[in-house]
């Protein structure tokens, strides 16, 4: 390479900090048997270079810029002094370190196929010839310029240039010097626009506390897990016929201090695994912990796609809240959103100046009910860094599955836009089919390289096989929230007991569809919020009969085929509508009714979890049968549930305030049934209505089976039955 003179543009641009490649200028450069080195910092009025012989003068050429020219080419990595106002400061020169990351990588990374990105991307610490420093790396193909700034260069974009690596659209530097905890940002000049703007670190791991948004250097992971048994035993898991029951949690307003402040993760460890786990949950879901700088949006609206929120603690103390759960028998799940992020200036939005991470039309990417873009999953880069998000939390942070959220928003061009708000796919539908291939991708990704790892979709549409394999031509979750019946059910107890009769279908229509997905029966954050009111304020009637609905709602919900999952505060029927700002009403439990109902609420969860009956065959027709969903005019279903052994367990629940004496239902099999759960058992806060613990069968055909029995059905109550065995 040739010596440039001070004539050369490349210095004019260099001093206008528009150079694209400042290796050009700066560094170490040859011609012929002379050598140049130049050195560049803004501010400084004299440098000096460390060579062989000692301390050299650097001659100035331009404000702040400084060459030696010498036969010899200093030692490499050489060091530099500066002299800036009063102080002299010495640090090893970042040009003297070539761009270390792999063509294969960057390869990787523009075909979309880098699914560990984040250890190509973004801040690492690390050591280039002995010396300790940090290497940035950011994706920004439109910029004509990017520098990495921070404290520790006074956040002077002219100072710390990257340069970039070919036509990858990536831009690299060692910067020496940098520890952990170093707040940077990215500065870059627009090539279009010359717009000169602050971008935080798509890939940062780290991010100092809302409101302000720089990342920091976060230092390498150290946690030491103690949960082989529990991911081996995961990665064997038969998860289709084992129980499933969730409890999802903000983590913001679970528990909260006196002076209003969180509990952080390891406070969370020592109070929430005790709690859930002692309630019978088998897995805690957790609303988006990544970085977001609103707390709004709970989440939602994430700005951190590889960032643990800083707002509860450390990554490190993220992980030892995975790990403490996995010792205490309960898995993990996280609330993870690909579809769609927020606007802010500081983050992904028009990250160098275009549409990047998002559709430059809005008629492809805004979502106007959420004011947030929508991913452009037909670049190849994008689906890189969203891939490599899901790669990150489940293989760093040990996450048993991810909860992917508004997956209709990522399916439907059309969603929640108005005629003349949206554009056609090729083929003139409305079918997002970009999307469509990255959701195959993300599930195949995660099933092959996350043995026993789940994907959970949100998708309240009747898109087909969502939750059926990707080479079977599904979309290839796991499982799929079933909003149908959720919607139904709730719909159906808000109404009157006394004009439930006209809505029976509202309980019976979900058997249609049942075992066409892998269906989760959610009772979630979205039905507790927004004006909605809690599960106790949905229900009508008097205080009697809305307690006596919510242990009926929770009795038919864990009884039902399917997966199972309840937000915080269902479980002892939280008076309010769930409030983000604060805790939940935990003084309830000094309520007689509210205590009461959650002990139903654990030993509903105890016999889910146990009895093979009621989650084995959650996904398949022969684990359930009805006895009698005919009987609209007294309000009452009755059913069976069956596990692959045979064993069974009989349902028979009253949906009116009304005694029901004598009530006949057949039965498959002479002997005993024992009462295992009765919801208006006066232990749960009922009325205690009920037959005794025990009914025997009489040898009598009824309802196509060739026993049956007798029963009182207690008013607004689920009675569970199983089988004496002796």
């Amino acid at each position: 390479m040739e010596i440039a003179t001070i004539s050369d543009p490349s210095l004019e641009l260099l001093l206008a900090a528009r150079l694209h490649d400042p290796f050009r200028i700066l560094g170490a450069h040859r011609k012929g048997e002379l050598w140049a080195v130049r050195v560049y910092n803004p501010v400084a009025k004299q440098a000096w270079i460390e060579t062989a012989t000692g301390w050299t003068p650097l001659a100035p050429s331009a404000p702040g810029l400084f060459e030696l020219h010498d036969r010899v080419s200093p030692p490499r990595p050489w060091r530099v002094r500066f002299r800036e106002g009063g102080t002299t400061r010495e640090t090893f020169d970042p040009y003297a370190f070539a761009p270390e990351i792999s063509d294969h990588d960057l390869f990787l990374f523009n075909a979309g196929s880098l699914y560990q990105a984040w250890r190509t991307l973004g801040a690492h610490l690390t050591e280039r010839e002995g010396v300790s420093g940090c290497r940035f790396a950011v994706w920004a193909p439109n910029a004509e310029r990017v520098s990495v700034v921070g404290d520790f260069n006074r956040w002077d974009g002219r100072t710390h240039p990257m340069a970039v690596r070919g036509s990858s659209g990536v831009w690299e530097l060692f910067v020496p010097g940098i520890t952990q905890g170093t707040l940077y940002k990215y500065e870059i000049r627009s090539r279009t626009s010359g717009e000169v703007f602050l971008k935080t670190d798509p890939y940062g791991r780290w991010f100092e506390q809302r409101p302000s948004t720089a990342a920091r250097v976060a230092p390498a992971p150290s946690h030491p897990w103690s949960d082989h048994a529990w991911m081996d035993a995961r990665a064997r898991r038969d998860w289709l016929h084992e129980p499933l029951n969730i409890y999802e949690v903000h983590a913001t307003s679970w528990r909260r201090h006196s002076d209003g402040r969180p509990f952080s993760y390891r406070e969370l460890a020592d109070v929430l695994i005790p709690y859930v786990s002692g309630m019978g949950y088998t897995h805690i879901e957790l609303l988006p912990l990544t970085e977001h700088p609103l707390d709004e949006s709970w989440g939602y609206q994430t700005t951190g796609y590889f960032a643990p929120t800083s707002r509860f603690g450390t990554a490190e103390n993220l992980r030892e809240f995975v790990d403490a759960c996995h010792r205490s028998g309960l898995g993990v799940i996280l609330d993870w959103v690909p579809g769609h992020f927020p606007q802010d200036d500081f983050a992904l939005a028009r990250f160098d100046g275009t549409a990047l991470y998002e559709h430059e039309d809005p008629r492809l990417g805004l979502h106007h009910e959420w004011g947030t873009q929508a991913f452009n999953f037909s670049r190849c880069e994008v689906r890189s860094f969203l891939l490599s998000s899901a790669h990150y939390w489940l293989s760093e942070f040990h996450f048993d599955g991810l909860r992917v959220d508004a997956v209709a928003a990522m399916l439907y061009l059309d969603y929640s836009r108005k005629e003349g708000e949206w554009l056609p796919n090729r083929h003139g539908g409305r079918e997002n089919l970009e999307a469509i291939d990255f959701l195959h991708e993300f599930n195949i990704l995660v099933h092959r390289d996350f043995p026993g790892a789940l994907t959970i979709a949100e998708e309240s549409t009747a898109w087909p096989m969502v939750s059926r394999p990707a080479y079977l031509g599904g979309l290839g979750f796991s499982m799929k929230w079933n909003m149908g019946w959720m919607h139904d059910t709730l719909s159906y107890l808000h109404h009157d007991p006394v004009h439930r009769r006209y809505h029976h279908n509202e309980l019976t229509f979900a058997q249609l569809y049942a075992y066409t997905e892998n269906f989760v029966l959610p009772l979630s954050h979205d039905e507790v919020v927004h004006g909605k009111g809690s599960l106790l304020e949905k229900m009508p009637g008097d205080k009697w009969q809305k307690f006596a609905n919510v242990r009926l709602l929770l009795t038919y919900q864990m009884t039902c085929p399917g997966k199972k999952l309840n937000f915080m505060g269902n479980e002892f029927a939280q008076p309010r509508e769930w409030n983000a700002y604060s805790q939940l009403a935990w003084d309830m439990f000094k309520n007689p009714a509210h205590a009461a109902l959650a002990r139903l609420a654990r030993d509903l969860n105890l016999l889910y979890r146990d009895n093979r009956a009621l989650h084995e065959l959650d996904f398949e027709a022969e684990g359930f049968r009805w006895i009698d969903c005919h009987d609209a005019d007294q309000s009452v279903l009755s059913f069976i549930r069956r596990a692959r052994d045979g064993s069974e367990a009989l349902m028979v629940l009253n949906f009116t305030p009304v005694v029901r004496r004598n009530y006949r239902i057949g039965v498959p099999r002479a002997g005993g049934y024992r009462e295992a759960v009765n919801s208006d058992s006066g232990y749960y806060g009922g009325s205690d209505v009920g037959n005794g613990g025990m009914v025997s069968a009489q040898k009598q055909p009824w309802m196509g089976m060739p026993y049956c029995v007798d029963l009182t059905l207690p008013p607004l109550a689920g009675l569970i039955l199983l089988p004496c065995t002796s």
